[in-house]
C-alpha cells in the first residue's frame, strides 16, 4: 500500500501542473472496453482515480467482442478503445481514424488442454490432434474467440506455422469469454486458445486440465491488448491523450510489479464481479510478464500479425503499420 500512495501522490501533483487553465469545463470521452484481464490497466486507472476529474469525464461502454466495438469505432461512436490488436487492425483498415498509442499485454495466448487432449501433448505435438481422432474417432475441439480475434489468429498461426498442419484437422468453435469457460468447465470441449483469467480458472476447477502450450510457442512476440484513441482527440485534446498513456504506464507497473494492488480494480470489471481473490490474484500473477505498456515493443508482432491475417484472409486490407502506432506520447514519458 506504501506504492499505491506514493504513486497516487504523484498523479495528483502531475495531473495538477500539466492539464492547461483552459480546461476547466469537463471534457467527456467516451471509453469502449471489455470485461477481460489483458485490459487491466484501465480499470487499475479507473478505481485509482486517475481518469475521472480534473476537466475529464469518463464514460464507459462495454462490449462483448471485438467485432462489436469495431463496429462502433467506425460509426464514431467511441474517442477511446481498449482491445486487441486483431479488431483495431481490422478498424483502422475499413477506415476508422484511431492511433495504437500504447500496449497493453504480449503473448497472452495459450492453449489448454482438458483431460481428453493433454496426455497427446506428452509425445510429439503435430501429431496430437492426428492421435487424438485415430483412438476417438473424432476430432479434438477446441474453443476460441471469434474469427480475426488475437486468439482465434494465434491459434490459426500455431496450427499452420508451428505444427504445419491443416487447421481442418481441428473442429474449432467461436465463443465469448464466457462461453468459453464454461464449454471447459463442463467439458463440452477438448481444449482452448485462450487467455488469463480463463485459464487459472480451469486449472483450479478442473482435474487433469494443463496448458499444453504456451503463449511464445504459439506464437512468440504475439501482441495482445492496446490503448487505441481516435486521431480527433490527439488533434484537439492532447494533454488527454498524454494522461491516458500515462495512467495506463503506471496502472502497468502495479500489475507487472505490484499484482496484489490490483487484484481488487480487476476483481470488480472481470468476470462480472463473481471472481474470488484468490483467482484473480493467481491469474494477475500468472501475468506479470504479459503486461507491457511501451507500444514499440509489440509493432514486430503486429506487423507479422498483420501479415499473417492478410495470408489467411481474415483482414482484407493491408494495414499501415506505421500509420497505426502513434509512440510519441509515450516515449514523452520516458
Amino acid at each position: 500500500m506504501y506504492f499505491l500512495k506514493r504513486i497516487l501522490m504523484a498523479a495528483t501533483v502531475l495531473f495538477a501542473s500539466t492539464l492547461p487553465s483552459h480546461a476547466q469545463a469537463d471534457t467527456e470521452i467516451e471509453v469502449g472496453y471489455m470485461p477481460i484481464l489483458p485490459v487491466s490497466q484501465l480499470f487499475v486507472a479507473l478505481e485509482n482515480g486517475w481518469l475521472d476529474g480534473d476537466g475529464i469525464t469518463v464514460k464507459l461502454v462495454q462490449f462483448q467482442n471485438g467485432p462489436a466495438m469495431v463496429q462502433a469505432l467506425l460509426a464514431g461512436q467511441l474517442d477511446v478503445a481498449h482491445l486487441g490488436i486483431g479488431p483495431a487492425m481490422v478498424a483502422r483498415a475499413k477506415g476508422a481514424d484511431i492511433k495504437v498509442v500504447a500496449a497493453s499485454n504480449k503473448e497472452q495466448i495459450s492453449l489448454i488442454a482438458l483431460k481428453s487432449l493433454a496426455g497427446y501433448f506428452d509425445q510429439d505435438p503435430a501429431t496430437a490432434f492426428a492421435r487424438f481422432k485415430a483412438d476417438t474417432g473424432r476430432k479434438a475441439v477446441v474453443s476460441t474467440f471469434p474469427v480475426g480475434s488475437v486468439p482465434e489468429t494465434v491459434l490459426q498461426y500455431w496450427l499452420r506455422k508451428g505444427l504445419k498442419i491443416n487447421p481442418d484437422e481441428v473442429d474449432i468453435i467461436y465463443q465469448g469469454a464466457a462461453q468459453v469457460q464454461q464449454a471447459l468447465l463442463t467439458g463440452a470441449v477438448d481444449g482452448a486458445a485462450i487467455l488469463e483469467p480463463i485459464l487459472t480458472n480451469v486449472l483450479q476447477k478442473v482435474e487433469g486440465s494443463k496448458v499444453v502450450v504456451a503463449g511464445p510457442q504459439m506464437f512468440k512476440g504475439q501482441p495482445g491488448a492496446v490503448l487505441a484513441v481516435r486521431e480527433g482527440l490527439i488533434a484537439n485534446h492532447p494533454e488527454i491523450v498524454s494522461r491516458l498513456v500515462d495512467a495506463h504506464k503506471r496502472a502497468n507497473t502495479i500489475l507487472s510489479e505490484y499484482p496484489e494492488e490490483a487484484v481488487a480494480a480487476v476483481q470488480k470489471y472481470v468476470g462480472g464481479g463473481r471472481m474470488d481473490h484468490d483467482t484473480v490474484l493467481a491469474a494477475l500473477q500468472a501475468s506479470t510478464q504479459n503486461f507491457v505498456a511501451d507500444p514499440a515493443d509489440i509493432i514486430d508482432g503486429t506487423r507479422e500479425m498483420r501479415d499473417f491475417q492478410l495470408e489467411i484472409g481474415t483482414l482484407k486490407a493491408k494495414v499501415d503499420i506505421e500509420a497505426l502506432f502513434d509512440t510519441s506520447f509515450y516515449s514523452e514519458l520516458k
